[in-house]
């Protein structure tokens, strides 16, 4: 067994709660009474309080006795396109060994206006469950993100470590249609 070292006692409480954080803007800024939201990769977290939200969880074991067992990354033809009103992938985007298709799958089954919240670490050691395959950059969200309407993008900084924020989360929305930008066609910018 891996023993966490004295930076994850310190930083992984910071992290929980910056995804907290990040839950409750969702269900803040997002979610209304009847909504129909997915989660996915619940693993028997707790969640806050959805405003009257009804919630579907979604994992690829059923370990965990999720409410639907499938597989992100690929169609599952059991959930109709568009199905869900809004999305949680939170902690769950490192784990997948596709995290292209997981973003094409997320998009066929939030209705089209649907808000999908993600969160993800990026300065955080190897972790369950496995697969640990990806960390993701701001420049990384960009491009997973390209085809979603933009409406909250925050960063956990890592305390004395400029440019290696510790987590990062991202509210976006799911526009109307399913197209597909060229990634090569994004414009980068300095990050300070």
């Amino acid at each position: 067994m891996t023993l966490p070292s004295e930076f994850d006692l310190v930083h992984f409480p910071i992290s929980r709660d910056f995804v907290n954080e990040m839950q409750l803007l969702f269900v803040r800024e997002c979610l209304k009474q009847g909504d129909l939201v997915c989660d996915v990769g619940n693993q028997g977290k707790d969640l806050p309080d959805l405003n009257g939200a009804k919630v579907v969880t979604l994992d690829i074991t059923d370990s965990t006795a999720p409410d639907v067992v499938a597989d992100i990354t690929s169609e599952n033809p059991n959930i109709v396109v568009g199905e869900f009103d809004a999305l949680m992938c939170t902690e769950v985007l490192e784990h997948v060994v596709d995290p292209f298709s997981a973003i094409r799958e997320i998009r066929r089954i939030v209705k089209p206006g649907g808000f999908i919240l993600f969160t993800a670490p990026l300065n955080a050691r190897i972790h369950g469950p496995v697969p640990d395959c990806w960390r993701f950059t701001e420049f990384g969200w960009k491009v997973l993100l390209r085809d979603f309407e933009w409406v909250h993008f925050r960063k956990l900084a890592t305390p004395t470590r400029n440019l290696f924020p510790l987590h990062y989360g991202a509210i976006v929305r799911n526009p109307p249609g399913l197209k597909e930008s060229d990634p090569r066609e994004l414009i980068f910018s300095r990050v300070d």
